[in-house]
């Protein structure tokens, strides 16, 4: 079976670092989906707009490997205890295929880009490439007494986030609420809890640092990126 991109991702994500591990877990993340030429075609998204939430399935692009293994690290389990690929939704998988429920926030056209899509709760870098859309149907893909299996009882609570004031005043409020949501998320690896470690990742043009003790999130140090 030969996958075809028909769009990719624009997101304010440069690299993986600070990705949500899940889509739908901060709203406020917004990403464009832009078509590739072939498939810039209004017919294809007729009916739509009529929609509030997206399926996409998508490429862990940077994961792509010859070899997979049939066990994984949930970082909701700390990274320490394996459970089984399947029973995951690990990017380590025998095809780097992803799936993301995302909600559709408008359909806009672009001189350059043709018509392109305004999503919310992504959880995808800057040039994902998408293989199919599919619309969220409330009848069919909402179970109400569906179980989560480990994610039912391992909770992972946010992380209190400490932006100084000497920092918060030189980034955009939109830009500033979304770096404090990604940071409360926990984005280190969940083997890694050195309390004197400084971690650092782009996003939206800055570059943030910061270090976590316990349950309290402080950062550093963000930097505008040339």
């Amino acid at each position: 079976m030969e996958l075809k991109v028909i769009a990719r991702v624009k997101s304010n994500f440069p690299s993986k670092f600070g990705i949500p591990r899940q889509s739908g877990l901060i709203p406020s993340l917004k990403a464009y989906i832009i078509f590739e030429p072939e498939y810039r075609n209004e017919d294809a998204l007729r009916g739509l707009a009529e929609f509030s939430h997206l399926w996409l399935i998508w490429g862990f692009s940077e994961n792509e490997r010859a070899s997979w293994s049939p066990t994984i690290r949930p970082p909701r389990l700390g990274g320490n205890e394996r459970i089984g690929v399947f029973a995951s939704r690990s990017s380590f998988r025998p095809n780097a295929l992803a799936l993301s429920c995302v909600k559709l926030e408008s359909i806009e056209k672009e001189n350059i880009n043709g018509t392109v899509l305004l999503i919310s709760g992504a959880d995808m870098m800057n040039g994902t490439p998408i293989y199919d859309i599919k619309p969220y149907l409330p009848f069919t893909d909402c179970i109400p007494n569906a179980t989560g299996g480990f994610t039912d009882t391992h909770d992972k609570p946010l992380l209190q986030v400490v932006l100084p004031d000497k920092i918060a005043p030189s980034i955009a409020s939109p830009i500033r609420k979304e770096i404090v949501d990604i940071l409360a998320q926990d984005p280190r690896p969940a083997y890694q809890h050195d309390p004197e470690r400084i971690y650092g990742f782009n996003y939206a043009g800055f570059e943030i640092k910061f270090r976590a003790t316990n349950d309290i999130l402080t950062v550093l140090k963000i930097t505008k990126l040339l």
